[in-house]
């Protein structure tokens, strides 16, 4: 049995087919329509190549960066923003002749390191987003867990935990309130934190590398940053206790995180114990596309 992923972005929409045991069979990307019409247009002719290649019809799963509302049906929250307000996957099982899964990108990368990647076999997965902003989502046993209002893992617009005077009220989220975790460990808000300290560069790489070369703004800059992702990532410890939490996005490919994060978590979780493992992620860019593609499980 075939599984068909989609990652819906926005510049792009990428389609990949998986066997039964998870091999990639067939992929392939196009320019994202910025209509919602074209939109469903493309990913129908996708669907259509990719099933001509393979010789038959699988199940669809599409990621999206926002989610479907589960009052209305309707899409919300998505930064591609011509999909917002319809029940996209309605219309796409309409056109397809199948029901389609449709769920939040974070939610689909933590799925897929779940089910055969960082984190395969693991009960209860966190899987954190880190890039321009950054977002999360939470797989149990292999499946997304959305919650009763379709919001399971955002944790980024939750304030930062334990502030100090000096971080209280500093920062501004585009999602109207002020303080946000996004705005302080995503990779704008680290780049952010830099340049406020009187640094240069134009991403967390960046730092990373002056941090190595013996900067000593990078080096203060990459200490606040692993103190404040501690405290986010305890807080979901505190509640949730996952039994992993992946990392992806750009900032995730900072090595130093993984060195030097272990040693301050305990210092914020409660009881000061912790050895829950922080991993990178196994897929990279296609985490997202090939947890879309499992949102249909293994036993589907």
């Amino acid at each position: 049995m075939f599984r068909i992923g989609i990652d819906l972005g926005g510049t792009k929409i990428e389609l990949i087919a998986l066997d039964a045991s998870g091999e990639e069979r067939f992929r392939k990307r196009v320019p994202t329509p910025r209509q919602y019409p074209s939109t469903l247009d493309a990913i129908v002719e996708l669907v259509n190549e990719a099933e001509l290649v393979i010789g038959e019809k699988a199940s669809i799963g599409v990621g999206i960066p926002g989610i479907v509302s589960p009052f209305t049906g309707l899409v919300k929250n998505a930064n591609s923003t011509w999909i917002n307000g319809h029940p996209l996957d309605v219309d796409l099982g309409k056109r397809l002749a199948r029901k389609v899964k449709v769920a939040n990108d974070a939610n689909c990368f933590a799925v897929s390191e779940a089910v055969d990647g960082a984190a395969k076999n693991s009960a209860v997965v966190f899987g954190v987003i880190i890039g321009t902003g950054c977002g999360a989502g939470i797989a149990i046993n292999g499946q997304v867990h959305a919650g009763g209002n379709g919001i399971g893992g955002e944790w980024g617009h939750n304030p930062l935990p334990w502030m100090t005077p000096d971080e209280h009220h500093s920062t501004s989220c585009f999602c109207g309130n002020r303080d946000c975790i996004e705005t302080f460990i995503s990779g704008t808000g680290f780049v952010r934190d830099f340049r406020e300290s009187g640094g240069e560069a134009a991403s967390g790489i960046e730092i990373a590398q002056l941090m190595e070369q013996g900067d000593v703004l990078a080096t203060q800059a990459f200490t606040r940053f692993i103190d404040r992702l501690a405290r986010s990532l305890a807080h979901v410890i505190n509640v949730l206790d996952p039994d992993v939490i992946v990392l992806g996005g750009g900032v995730s490919n900072i090595d130093a995180i993984y060195t030097e994060l272990p040693a301050v978590l305990p210092n914020y979780v409660l009881g000061r114990e912790c050895e829950t493992p922080v991993v990178k992620n196994l897929y990279g860019a296609s985490s997202g596309v090939r947890g879309a593609a499992w949102l249909w499980g293994r036993d589907s």
